[in-house]
């Protein structure tokens, strides 16, 4: 059987969740087969649910996973029980590479090495996906693994936009903006096709969000920066912040590096703002009871991401397409139509917005077959 009739797995793994894609290939592209993911892995309220291609239920059970590890296990159980096949490749999802891993690329033991001393850049990513990965080549030994870096897309960025306003040597070692979502933003991309115009604005907006000025189908600049902590105000994570806040919360509370990390990216944010609620459906319930905490929340947050959009219009000379992508990005009409509200000026109508949803895994799933080749 030629390589491109047998299946792709495709792994995208979050802090909580494992989300997963089966495809084969058909007429050029990839058919997704199978879909579903595991949520609430380490909680009492955990799920895992698996739909058919056409968005049928196949499975939807209570389920406690310790672990990724052990969701994996349970994924991979139910693709021989649904689907009957192994596949011939493993795409992972990989949040940060490093300064030397920017391009999709098979996994090898080098790579593992190099993505393990890596660490120091991404502590709450990389360590897990290490553990995946390898707990994946156990049970799928006989697939190529292949790494996809959400880091890739960004990677054409103008040393202006990579390099930071730190002394240069800080570059040289690989502290520099990486930019994230980029499979988000490659599968928007690829979507326009021949229709993709020359000065695009991409918003992620999720849980964890950020802003893309993409010119002429390249990133040219994007908002988070080292890590995804930066750029614009998110679920639990800070966004920007003045480096001086840092300074203060160790000299003032005595605050250590780990400790920082933790307040930075688990209780900031819309949590920060509204006493601990991070979700914008809940926020977006709450102030229309008049919560006011739950409203400036959401008030912070369309601010920043308007602030962004208009950063990169300046940056592009104008936005040709606005596009709005992730959990909230997709679903919120509320949030978008406060986003845009004073945006006019740019000549962002209706019909020069639009929506679509994130397809991390299926760009995933083309990046894998095209390696393959």
């Amino acid at each position: 059987m030629s390589v491109t009739h047998k299946t792709i797995l495709t792994l995208n793994s979050g802090s909580s969740s494992l989300k997963f894609g089966v495809f084969a290939n058909s007429d050029d592209d990839e058919e997704l087969l199978l879909s579903g993911s595991a949520q609430g892995i380490g909680r009492d309220d955990g799920t895992l649910q698996i739909q058919s291609a056409d968005g049928t239920a196949l499975l939807h059970r209570e389920a406690v996973h310790e672990s990724q590890s052990e969701a994996l296990q349970a994924i991979a159980a139910s693709l021989q029980a649904y689907l009957h096949t192994t596949p011939i490749a493993v795409g992972h999802r990989i949040v940060h590479g490093g300064p030397h891993l920017q391009e999709h690329q098979r996994i090898t033991p080098q790579l593992l090495q190099t993505l393990d001393e890596a660490v120091h850049f991404a502590p709450l990513h990389i360590p897990s996906a290490l553990q995946l990965v390898r707990q994946a080549q156990e049970i799928f030994a006989d697939a190529t693994h292949i790494a996809c870096f959400d880091t890739a897309f960004h990677r054409t960025m103008p040393p202006v936009a990579a390099q930071l306003p730190l002394p240069s040597h800080y570059f040289e070692e690989g502290v520099m903006r990486y930019g994230f979502h980029g499979l988000s933003y490659e599968s928007i991309v690829h979507r326009l096709g021949s229709s993709l115009p020359e000065r695009v604005v991409m918003a992620h907006l999720g849980n964890g969000s950020s802003v893309t000025a993409v010119f002429r189908g390249k990133s040219i600049d994007t908002s988070m920066g080292l890590t995804p902590t930066g750029g614009v105000v998110m679920g639990t994570r800070t966004g920007d912040l003045d480096p001086g806040v840092l300074l203060y919360l160790m000299r003032k509370e005595a605050l250590n590096a780990d400790a920082l990390e933790a307040l930075l990216n688990h209780r900031c944010g819309l949590a920060g703002y509204s006493d601990g609620e991070s979700d914008m459906r809940a926020l977006l319930q709450r102030r229309a009871t008049g919560d006011a905490s739950a409203s400036l929340a959401i008030d912070a947050f369309c601010l920043s991401v308007r602030k962004t959009i208009g950063a990169y219009a300046a940056l592009m000379g104008g936005v040709d397409l606005l596009v709005f992508t992730g959990g909230i990005g997709e679903h919120s009409d509320e949030v978008r139509a406060k986003i845009c509200d004073g945006l006019a000026f740019l000549g962002l109508t209706p019909d020069r917005i639009t929506v679509g949803p994130a397809q991390e895994e299926l760009q995933m799933a083309r990046h894998c077959r095209t390696i393959l080749q």
